[in-house]
């Protein structure tokens, strides 16, 4: 069973959002990490970028397959991960402690659309 954290929000499309004041950090989880095995290259928009809701924001392409990353929040970008541009093997050490981008939230009702623990957790066992 892949790890699920509580307090986080999680989307459809598997990426978890922890929010922290007016910033979140959006990374993917830990089950979106193992169903792609090993992450060879995450491509990262640009501080200062717009991401909206719903809409992809990048991607994570590993050993088995590309998957587009879908922004759980409207906001925009303060901060990239930068450590995964020489080692994005560490979304496969530990998904939720590297997070791929912190976006200053536009909408916090937002969050309301989003997934808790426990419902994240129903949705992945499906």
């Amino acid at each position: 069973m892949s790890k699920v954290i509580e307090g986080l929000y999680y989307s459809e499309s598997h990426e978890f959002i922890r929010v922290e004041g007016d910033f979140g950090f959006v990374g993917i989880t830990d089950y979106a990490q193992h169903a792609l095995g090993n992450v060879v290259y995450v491509d990262m928009p640009d501080v200062d970028d717009e991401v909206v809701a719903g809409e992809e924001f990048g991607a994570v392409e590993s050993v088995k397959a590309a998957s587009d990353l879908i922004s759980p929040v409207s906001g925009t970008v303060v901060e990239v991960n930068e450590a995964l541009d020489d080692k994005p093997e560490l979304l496969n050490k530990d998904a939720f402690e590297n997070w791929i981008i912190k976006v200053q939230l536009s909408d916090k009702s937002e969050l309301d659309n989003l997934m808790d623990a426990k419902a994240y957790e129903e949705f992945c066992a499906k």
